[in-house]
């Protein structure tokens, strides 16, 4: 069963009368690309928390946020040091007041650094981080249920999108013999515009050599099999585990259809034929353009 890059989760907690949110997000992407919005209470458990999402996330585009429940906004707030701020406010009027400016030196003041200090917060609790690792891993459950879901569409797509492939395979059998008997009557007519003395100078059989000879590098029966047994290996590859992430593996099996797909097309010598290996890459194309998001 497959399991899609694109996710979702939500959980939430209670620490030191607050509640916080915890919300993951993720699209597609070749490796675990992840960013962090944490509370600064939290910031000291961070590194773990990037093992932990990093371990049970496998891969993809993913942010991670853990903020309190009124958007981001801590009860905790910075420290001023007003000895400090009347010292600079004092100073800047007596030098605005000497140079004639106009400016507003309460607002300066406040922009030095020194003059406010970020606040502060405890170490957590073994109970309290307890608590956090709890809310993280029922929004990771709830991610993996999003993705799964979103899989199983994908996996209903693959299924619909291969059965059409295999469908307009089957349409390129009846042509085969057609398309071989059109080529040998073309050969025999281009012969026969030929002069009389050239036509005598024939050898039948080395001609009839050359012939088979052509025919046989325009068969294709090869190239059907070798699609079909890459269509049933797409469609077993669907059915491993979801643990495994199969995603990278169906990107190479679709390289390989495509390839036998191209084959058909530059042998096929038939407009008919032409016709259907076009649609077969269209359909080829829709299918790679999603196995980008499955994991």
């Amino acid at each position: 069963m497959l399991l899609s890059m694109t996710g979702y989760g939500k959980s939430e907690c209670r620490i030191q009368d607050k509640k916080y949110i915890i919300e993951l997000r993720s699209l597609n992407s070749k490796q675990m690309d992840l960013s962090m919005r944490i509370s600064p209470l939290f910031r000291e458990k961070e590194l773990e928390i990037r093992q932990l999402l990093a371990q049970l996330l496998e891969r993809g585009k993913t942010d991670c946020a853990i903020l309190p429940e009124n958007g981001g906004k801590e009860d905790s707030v910075a420290t001023i040091n007003f000895s400090l701020l009347d010292s600079y406010i004092s100073q800047l009027t007596e030098y605005a007041d000497k140079h004639n400016l106009n400016t507003d030196v309460f607002a300066i003041a406040m922009r030095i650094p020194e003059v406010t200090k970020p606040a502060e917060y405890g170490n957590l609790t073994d109970d309290e981080w307890n608590t956090l690792k709890t809310a993280i891993l029922e929004a990771v459950s709830h991610f993996n249920s999003f993705r799964k879901q979103e899989g199983e569409a994908l996996q209903r797509m693959f299924t619909e999108k291969l059965n059409a492939i295999s469908q307009l395979l089957s349409e390129v059998e009846p042509l085969e013999k057609e398309r071989i008997e059109k080529i040998r009557v073309r050969l025999e007519d281009n012969l026969h515009l030929l002069s009389v003395e050239t036509q005598q100078s024939v050898d039948r059989n080395r001609l009839e050599q050359e012939m088979i000879y052509y025919l046989e590098k325009l068969d294709i029966t090869e190239e059907k099999v070798r699609l079909r047994n890459h269509i049933k290996y797409f469609f077993e590859t669907m059915e491993q585990s979801a643990e495994q992430g199969v995603g990278k593996k169906l990107g190479f099996v679709a390289q390989e259809m495509g390839r036998e797909i191209n084959t058909l097309g530059s042998k096929s010598n038939h407009s008919e034929m032409q016709i259907i290996v076009v649609k077969m890459k269209d359909i080829l194309e829709q299918i790679k353009e999603q196995i980008l998001n499955v994991l």
